[in-house]
């Protein structure tokens, strides 16, 4: 799989677009992180799941893990400079997405009767 790819698929992924999006607002540490982000994807995410997720977009350079030496530990996670910029992008598509979804609604229905519409003809026939 080409190097490009493999990143737009880190960026685009399900926990990928909502990490991203989330800590444009500021540095989480991880349980308010999983917090936020599962009230936004509808179901919850696992905590394997983002911890998984955060190290891909944290060896992409998108994402700063930052340990502090204490008890009971402490882990922020925020974005890079380049990790800001993908963010931006991300959320620039999602926003696109929202405003054009009556229009996405529109053109599945016409897509789908036409597709009826065409099956029942191909049975009569």
């Amino acid at each position: 799989m080409c190097p490009h790819r493999l990143v737009l698929e880190h960026v685009t992924s399900r926990w990928g677009v909502l990490v991203l999006i989330q800590l444009l607002d500021r540095p989480y540490r991880f349980s308010e992180l999983r917090r936020a982000i599962s009230g936004i994807g509808g179901r919850g995410v696992s905590e394997k799941m983002l911890t998984q997720t955060l190290q891909t977009l944290e060896r992409d350079g998108l994402v700063h893990r930052d340990a502090k030496p204490v008890i009971p530990p402490r882990v922020d996670y925020s974005l890079t400079e380049l990790g800001r910029e993908a963010a931006e992008q991300v959320r620039a598509l999602a926003q696109w997405t929202q405003r054009r979804m009556d229009d996405v609604l529109d053109a599945r229905r016409a897509y789908d009767e036409a597709r009826e519409i065409q099956s029942r003809a191909s049975s009569h026939s």
